[in-house]
């Protein structure tokens, strides 16, 4: 999935372009709906993607679009509800239920276990792909088994060799456990009042120091600690993230990760971290069938 809700519209195609340059496999684009994506919608559908991932707002005005061009739309959502309203007048094709352990911006406080039966049940016979949480096989067949149909994996990932991942970004996943992670709307410059799950930092500590104090009482609000790879200025508390080429207190800035961050444990290949979970899934499908065949012999 190409990330590509702020990128304007040359280098969206630009990076549909190369993208189908390196593969021959399917992929597709993701586009925030807090802003008007109607002019990025239409140069992905013209430079002929047709896989479009919807998150946080109505897919129903751009459904339509997606269609009428041979497109398959996906929409990720955090209750119940919301996946109801998405699925009415068949504008969702496929629903990703993101519970709250998700990295990354969050859309609802709902976690995978409970979020993703019920969606299931809900907008049966749509299918469901499982996030939130889930990075190794074990989680893979967990979501098989709530009924969905696959696990929408991010976390592990950031530790792909591939991954546009900053030295010291892929350091903190490595160091991260289970409890590493906060949920917040601390990093709040340029999405305000957006929840997300970040690894916990000296922004976080020092924000956590302070009480959690709101926005315009935080320690050292609106001081520069880095430099984009493009000599832009980043302040602390913006939403951008530590990309290969930044410089200055990186660790500083926002570092989405999921609860699952504590299971990537090192650096590898996009290739060889699919082919684990896949392999370590059927693994687990093989035990649990074993066991099932134990218990009908009893």
């Amino acid at each position: 999935m190409l990330a590509l809700s702020w990128t304007d519209e040359n280098s969206v195609r630009r990076a549909i372009r190369e993208t189908r340059e390196l593969t021959d496999r399917p992929f597709g684009v993701n586009l925030v709906l807090e802003w008007d994506q109607r002019e990025r919608l239409a140069a992905c559908l013209e430079e002929g993607v047709h896989i479009v991932s919807f998150f946080w707002g109505d897919p129903i005005p751009y459904a339509e679009t997606v269609h009428e061009a041979g497109g398959l739309v996906l929409h990720s959502i955090g209750e119940t509800r919301e996946a109801v309203a998405a699925t009415r007048e068949r504008a969702a094709d496929v629903i990703v239920a993101q519970g709250w352990k998700a990295g990354g911006h969050v859309r609802g406080t709902v976690a995978s276990m409970s979020l993703v039966p019920r969606v299931v049940d809900a907008v049966a016979p749509v299918p469901v792909v499982a996030a939130g949480g889930v990075a190794d096989g074990r989680g893979l067949v967990a979501a098989l088994a709530l009924g969905a149909v696959g696990a929408w994996i991010g976390t592990q990932f950031l530790l792909a060799e591939e991954a546009a991942t900053h030295d010291a970004y892929r350091a903190a996943v490595l160091q991260a456990d289970e409890t590493g992670t906060v949920y917040s709307s601390l990093f709040d410059g340029g999405w305000p009042d957006a929840p997300h799950r970040t690894l916990r930092n000296s922004t976080v500590e020092a924000w956590e120091a302070a009480g959690r104090p709101p926005k315009g009482k935080r320690p050292r609000e609106g001081e520069i600690v880095a430099t984009g790879p493009d000599g832009r200025p980043v302040e602390r508390y913006e939403d951008t993230i530590p990309l290969p080429g930044s410089s200055g207190s990186v660790e500083a800035l926002a570092m989405y990760a999921g609860q699952g961050v504590g299971l990537a444990d090192r650096v590898q290949p996009a290739r060889s971290i699919v082919g684990e979970i896949t392999r370590e899934a059927a693994e687990v499908l093989n035990d649990l069938g074993a066991a099932t065949r134990l218990r009908d012999e009893w």
